[in-house]
């Protein structure tokens, strides 16, 4: 009997469901952060769902050229996280979303819902002055 290797699935396979998956988590929290609640009861709260929001430099990486705020929301392998670049205002003008394995990673651009809910959380920090003080720091 031979013995089937089973293809490790890539972090192109995966991006789409992960994506999904963390959308659903965050619709959760948008909604229970706009109707007062400070704990969705499984999830906990926004402010408390993801590991760390920054501003990466430019050139930090290679092949980085432009600088980007970074809402991760995971860490180690897989990893993942948005990225939003901005425009001088500091509106994004475009949201990524990365899911990162060892030496392997994927993305998304996100559009329509999901580009609206990420815009929206964005919004909130912006207008309590986050995004400014990263960026500056």
């Amino acid at each position: 009997m031979v013995d089937e290797v089973k293809k490790k699935l890539t972090c192109k396979d995966l991006v789409k469901e992960r994506l999904r998956k963390r959308i659903i988590d965050l619709e959760k929290l948008w909604e229970a952060q706009q109707m007062g609640e400070e704990d969705d009861g499984e999830l906990g709260n926004l402010n408390d769902y993801g590991l760390s929001l920054d501003y990466v430099e430019p050139d930090t990486f290679q092949c980085q050229p432009q600088g980007y705020i970074r809402y991760q929301i995971s860490w180690g392998g897989p990893s993942d996280e948005f990225r939003f670049y901005l425009n001088p205002n500091l509106s994004p003008y475009r949201i990524e979303y990365w899911y990162l394995d060892w030496f392997d990673g994927a993305n998304i651009i996100l559009e329509g819902s999901n580009e609206k809910l990420l815009k929206e959380i964005y919004d909130g920090w912006q207008e309590d002055g986050t995004i400014e003080g990263l960026i500056k720091s």
